[in-house]
């Protein structure tokens, strides 16, 4: 699967277009890592407990968002983007998003 942040992919053409797609993770920070983001808080620079949370959730949305597309018998996702949220003090949602398209080499 083709995914790309572009309207067009080089060196192929768009033959039919599927629709919108997107994946959705909803993730939360258990009691020790966000204890261990506190204290690094206080100190200041890259809270890496939650830098790897949700590196790991844009993976997950993006994985959920090509299965979608899949199922949509898309080869591609064209102009794909993120979008995040928090919901209350201890959850990140994670939207991965974009335009299911099946595509064609050129020649």
């Amino acid at each position: 699967m083709l995914v790309v942040t572009t309207e067009n992919i080089s060196g192929y053409h768009i033959k039919e277009t599927k629709g919108q797609v997107f994946g959705v993770v909803v993730r939360s920070r258990g009691l020790g890592g966000n204890i261990m983001a506190g204290l690094r808080s206080l100190a200041g620079g890259e809270i890496t407990e939650y830098t790897q949370l949700l590196e790991e959730a844009r993976r997950h949305a993006v994985d959920r968002m090509v299965k979608n597309a899949t199922l949509m018998e898309a080869n591609a996702i064209v102009m794909m983007r993120f979008d995040s949220a928090e919901i209350g003090q201890t959850m990140s949602e994670i939207v991965a998003y974009g335009t299911a398209v099946v595509v064609e080499k050129n020649g």
